[in-house]
């Protein structure tokens, strides 16, 4: 297995960020990508970038999800597109609890189930679920510097369960899951944090943060593994964040570290 066994990709929540960022890995490796997402003036840019074919859907439209499902058969699958939203359950609108749950989850559900058994019967395929370290961790108080809420951190743990299930109902064939777990990446999410006037500035501009690349090189890594090989889950963070105890160095902070531990090794 790896790229010169697949084909044909689709990749949801393309237009942008990571999604983006991985129809152009895909593209560069030979495959054929399919770019879903809302943004139509995106999306005919990155077409034009990488010739990637455009898919304007919404992951809500179940009817046009089963239509696409059915028009090509799609070698790998990354399941990225997702939302977020700013709440604890003590004041978590109705609405914001239905969209996530609806992009976040459902849509993730409903493309595997169209896509997967197509790969199954022909014993070939890869699905590359991004979910978040959200699904795995508590923030807390910290939990607004991830512009988070509690929907979203249980739909990504939804997609960590949902990995893990997929991988024994494929039992048997060559079809492999992954599971990418990432942590603060600068992705739209943050989008504007960085503004004069945005309170949460301090948790992005003074941070280091993974860029929307590295989270495709994830990707591209697991899916070039040997067929021997099911690279299960990735969890990728930035190098000064530690996860535990959701701590994060500034770059100041790491500054200190760095020439500390610099000084210890001359001494």
């Amino acid at each position: 297995m790896g790229f010169s066994d697949y084909r044909t990709a689709l990749v949801t929540g393309a237009s942008s960020g990571i999604g983006a960022a991985t129809v152009r890995r895909l593209r560069a490796e030979g495959l054929e990508v399919h770019a879903l997402a809302r943004d139509a003036r995106r999306l005919a840019s990155l077409s034009a970038e990488t010739g990637c074919r455009i898919c304007e859907v919404d992951v809500n439209d179940l009817a046009a999800l089963t239509r696409l499902a059915g028009a090509a058969e799609f070698d790998v699958l990354v399941n990225n597109a997702g939302q977020s939203r700013r709440s604890n359950i003590l004041d978590t609108a109705a609405d914001d609890v239905d969209t996530l749950v609806d992009v976040n989850l459902s849509a993730v559900l409903h493309l595997t189930r169209l896509i997967a058994p197509g790969m199954a019967r022909r014993n070939r395929g890869h699905v590359v679920n991004v979910s978040s370290i959200a699904g795995h961790y508590a923030f807390g108080e910290n939990t607004t510097t991830f512009n988070s809420s509690v929907a979203y951190h249980a739909t990504k743990a939804g997609i960590h369960s949902l990995s893990q299930q997929l991988r024994v109902d494929l039992y048997g064939t060559c079809v492999r899951v992954t599971e990418i777990s990432p942590g603060r990446v600068a992705t739209s999410i943050f989008q504007n944090q960085d503004a004069a006037d945005n309170p949460d500035a301090r948790f992005v501009g003074g941070f280091e943060t993974l860029l929307s690349d590295d989270i495709a090189d994830a990707i591209a890594f697991a899916v070039r593994a040997s067929a021997r090989m099911n690279v299960a889950m990735i969890e990728v963070v930035p190098t000064f964040q530690v996860v535990g105890e959701l701590r994060f160095a500034s770059r100041t902070q790491a500054a200190h570290l760095k020439d500390m531990r610099s000084g210890a090794d001359n001494a």
